[in-house]
């Protein structure tokens, strides 16, 4: 029955329609790890293992005129073989979702198979850095010194020193790389006149505006949120770019399959990539970095 007054939306409410103007996908951190390291491919009918041989240095001896040189020096290799495994997203969508869902949303459905993969791919970089023979650090707050000593282990290692040339990368969550803006902005405080006033100029008030992400003793900083935090602690690690090989076998690829007997047809999609990660120089070019991750509150 008809009542007096003005008529608002609130009143014809059920005839109004829902539009999605708009629709996005839930941030999630860029992949780090895959650009970082050095990436090789398996071609096609090579098999299904990438094989590489380390050839071991010689030694050189001194030889007089008096000399008479016999001392052959033996040739060894050692082989190091990574074999890429595939991963997959599955995921099926009724035809009556593709009819009635908002085309804004409907849009983002093909990027979230391909973030798993690029964020599965990411963290198995991490656990890569997991695995380092040597472990620097402790549950204090992570410093530059600890990153600059990794990165001299890793250039002038005794064993055998990184590739001259190579990047020196050093990959850690944002809650570590939190001390490290702070101890830069500690450093640049004056403390002549009791003040206590930023420096104008320098890596401190880089820090202090911009975070720093420029290098530490040769080493690159970056950051990944993907990195796991247990009990406050977060993994990090300083490595050369050639001491962790990413092998790509096929490339991403999708497949899909008509479902007609499901819910009134449907369509399952398919997503794949083929990778793996290797280490070179095992215990030399890679160091892993815990420290302090807690939940920055000042």
């Amino acid at each position: 029955m008809a009542t007096a007054g003005n008529t608002l939306t609130d009143s014809l409410a059920d005839s109004i329609p829902t539009l999605i103007a708009s629709a996005r996908i839930v941030r999630e951190f860029a992949g780090v790890m895959p650009n970082l390291v050095d990436r090789q491919r398996l071609d096609e009918n090579t098999g299904t293992v990438w094989n590489e041989v380390a050839m071991s240095k010689l030694s050189a001896q001194a030889v007089s005129e008096n000399t008479e040189l016999d001392n052959p020096q033996q040739m060894e290799d050692t082989l190091m073989s990574i074999t890429p495994t595939v991963i997959g997203v599955h995921t099926v969508i009724t035809d009556r979702v593709a009819l009635r869902i908002s085309a804004n949303a409907y849009a983002q459905t093909g990027s979230l198979a391909q973030n798993a993969i690029e964020r599965k791919k990411d963290e198995d970089g991490l656990t890569a850095i997991d695995g380092a023979t040597t472990v620097l650090g402790d549950s204090n707050a992570l410093d530059s010194g600890t990153i600059a000593a990794a990165a001299y282990r890793i250039t002038s290692n005794t064993t055998e020193p990184a590739p001259a040339g190579a990047p020196i990368n050093a990959v850690f969550h944002g809650f570590q790389l939190k001390d490290i803006d702070d101890e830069l902005i500690n450093a640049g405080i004056t403390k002549d006149d009791g003040t206590g006033a930023l420096l104008t100029d320098g890596v401190s008030v880089e820090a202090y505006q911009n975070r720093y992400r420029g290098t530490i003793a040769g080493a690159r900083l970056y950051e990944d949120g993907n990195l796991t935090i247990a009990s406050d602690i977060a993994k990090g690690g300083v490595f050369s770019q050639m001491a962790l090989v990413l092998v790509e076998g096929r490339s991403p690829y999708i497949e899909t399959k008509r479902l007609p007997e499901l819910g009134g047809g449907a369509t399952a999609m398919y997503h794949y990539d083929e990778y793996a990660y290797g280490e070179r120089g095992s215990g030399q070019w890679l160091y892993e970095v815990k420290s302090d991750a807690a939940l920055p509150s000042s």
